[in-house]
């Protein structure tokens, strides 16, 4: 069926209990607080885009109204030459997709089969959250692609694609045979691989459904499935998240065995790396070969800078005060206090709010004391949320609390405006409701308990809590552990007697939203809360087998509702960082914030205003 109901969300179905449960989603937004809207869902072809139910809440710009016939050309017209320098704020250890799934500077080189549309207004949609409507994802290496039957996924490529003219691959065409390559490599397909990657192990449960992929000439490749679930097969086909898609040259493993050293580098990307120093940079030339050109200005070749670097940056303050000082060009992930002090001292720097999954607590619902609902419920009850929102946030978040998926995701949850007026009372600041509970489920005098957190993300929160907590007799200790002794103590051992906190989970997530319906499933790695309810577990299998969009809406909005009506987590609101980019920076809105995937067809399309970057004196 060459036209079906096609919808991106569902990235990576089953993912490593590891990723995410340190991955941030995201959103690139506004500093107002209201949800977004939404448009109509429609169906479309495979190869066109119509509409989509795309979260559009506005995001903060600076960009002036356009007078010209498009709305980028407010932007002025793009400039070649000149350097971009980003920061990273850890250290690049892998340079093979295969041993790493993928980073924001592999993905300079390396490219997938599909993009986003650069052409979009950003206040439509502004590509800053993991969750990519299908009607913005466009092909890149992939021409067009259709489904002829319910099991059978075709993707024809472009023609005239090159690998990096760099031994031993020099320059030769981009075909079929190299996708089926990779995959194979990837998940242990055929073609001599049976040991899949160890990156995408849990990746490959989520494809056990991929039966094989095959190229039928040299610009088309057959996959084929064992499920016959089109939405299912699209979503996953059309995910940017996924190592499988970082196309590497078979020539250069087979010469070096992998390309994990930075030397082993080719792709068919629109830049080639030059020079890498570990905890240093990572240095990027202009591939002059490179084939895309840029879709707004169809005239132009891309990419439009000469080099790329970036900059391996771990200490905050040494970030900030490059980014001061005009060393950098791009830095993200800038926490609420350092934007504010940016924006005092260099107003000229352009900053975006990006909203996170949202900060939550865990409980051990399998153990006492937060075993009994109305505990987790005066445990809520017991935190201001208005507060918490207009003083630590300083009024930039909304005081609406959480559930499964952020509110961001219009179309994907269950609204706040839509909860019954009861259980909106369950999240209103009310101590002596909160004692009542307590009460009555046997604690007249509260209790002692504990909290095990990662210290790397808001301890500052995690005293706020405590405080409000100890108004209704609850002492809360702060366990504090570092980033990796938390992973091995919770994520991996679920050593903790009763609570856990990481920034990032288990509430307001963005991600795909089938994805999100493992959160609180039995036995999923990430369920620190050991939470075991039959009701929940059906949500998953409910929406695999579901044979429409609008059913798995409705398995999704359920499951919202049951984790806001159960008190899984504890909600502590959705907070943002910032992206900051200097003004000479043109056409960036965050869009490489939530995948990193992406990094490369961004940067080939940014460019550096020179006019500009020269009356700021530099």
């Amino acid at each position: 069926m060459k036209k079906s109901v096609i919808w991106l969300g569902l990235s990576i179905l089953i993912v490593s209990a590891l990723i995410l449960a340190s991955c941030n989603s995201s959103t690139t937004t506004t500093t107002t607080s209201k949800p977004a809207t939404t448009t109509t869902s429609a169906q479309v072809s495979i190869t066109t885009t119509t509409s989509t139910n795309a979260v559009t809440k506005p995001i903060t710009t600076t960009t002036p109204t356009s007078t010209g016939a498009h709305w980028y050309d407010s932007l002025g017209k793009p400039q070649y030459g000149g350097q971009l320098t980003a920061s990273l704020n850890s250290n690049i250890v892998q340079f093979d997709p295969y041993l790493t799934g993928g980073t924001s500077v592999m993905n300079c080189w390396i490219e997938q089969l599909w993009c986003d549309d650069w052409t979009l207004d950003p206040k439509v949609f502004a590509y800053g959250m993991t969750f990519r409507p299908p009607d913005y994802v466009k092909g890149n290496l992939a021409l067009s692609w259709e489904m002829p039957d319910t099991s059978t996924f075709i993707v024809h490529l472009r023609q005239g694609i090159h690998w990096q003219n760099i031994p031993p691959v020099n320059g030769r065409e981009f075909t079929s045979d190299d996708v089926v390559w990779n995959f194979d490599r990837m998940y242990g397909l055929g073609g001599g691989f049976t040991k899949p990657s160890p990156f995408a192990v849990s990746d490959v449960s989520s494809r056990a459904d991929l039966t094989g992929v095959t190229a039928t000439d040299k610009y088309t490749v057959v996959f084929k499935w064992r499920i016959t679930n089109p939405e299912y097969i699209q979503e996953t086909m059309l995910d940017q998240g996924t190592g499988s898609q970082n196309f590497v040259a078979k020539e250069a493993v087979a010469q070096w065995g992998d390309v994990g050293d930075w030397h082993h580098a080719i792709g068919t990307g629109p830049f080639i790396i030059k020079d890498y120093v570990s905890d240093g940079s990572a240095t990027l030339v202009k591939n002059p070969d490179y084939w895309a050109v840029d879709e707004r200005y169809p005239q132009n070749k891309l990419p439009y800078v000469d080099k790329l670097t970036f900059l391996i940056i771990t200490n905050a303050a040494t970030n900030l005060a490059a980014m001061r000082t005009a060393k950098i060009d791009l830095t993200e992930q800038v926490s609420l206090p350092d934007a504010q002090s940016m924006k005092k001292t260099n107003p000229e720097i352009v900053q975006l709010s990006v909203p996170q999954s949202a900060n939550g607590i865990s409980f051990r619902v399998d153990k006492p004391p937060f075993n009994d609902i109305n505990v987790r419920r005066a445990m809520q009850m017991a935190i201001d949320l208005p507060t918490l929102a207009n003083t630590y946030y300083q009024g930039t978040v909304s005081a609406v609390p959480d559930t499964l998926t952020s509110y961001f995701m219009t179309g994907w949850g269950y609204p706040y405006e839509q909860w019954s007026q009861s259980l909106k009372d369950e999240y209103k600041f009310d101590p002596v409701a909160a004692k009542k509970l307590l009460s009555a489920a046997g604690y007249p005098n509260g209790f002692k308990t504990d909290v095990v957190a990662d210290s790397t993300k808001d301890m500052d929160l995690m005293q706020i809590v405590a405080s409000n907590l100890s108004a209704i007799g609850v002492t809360m200790e702060i366990r504090p552990m570092d980033a990796a002794s938390w992973v091995t103590f919770v994520l991996r051992g679920h050593n903790e007697d009763a609570m856990a906190f990481r920034s990032g989970g288990p509430l307001g997530n963005s991600y795909s939203p089938i994805r999100m319906l493992q959160l609180f499933r039995t036995g999923y790695p990430a369920d620190f809360g050991l939470v075991s309810d039959p009701v929940f577990d059906a949500f998953y299998p409910a929406a695999m087998n579901a044979s429409s969009v609008d059913a798995i809406k409705k398995i999704v909005a359920d499951a919202n509702k049951m984790v806001a009506e159960q008190h899984y987590a504890l909600s502590l609101l959705q907070p943002d960082l910032f992206s900051l980019y200097q003004p000479w920076l043109k056409g960036y809105n965050a869009q490489t914030y939530a995948l990193s995937n992406v990094a490369g067809f961004y940067t080939a399309r940014y460019w550096i205003d020179s006019g500009v970057k020269k009356s700021f004196g530099h």
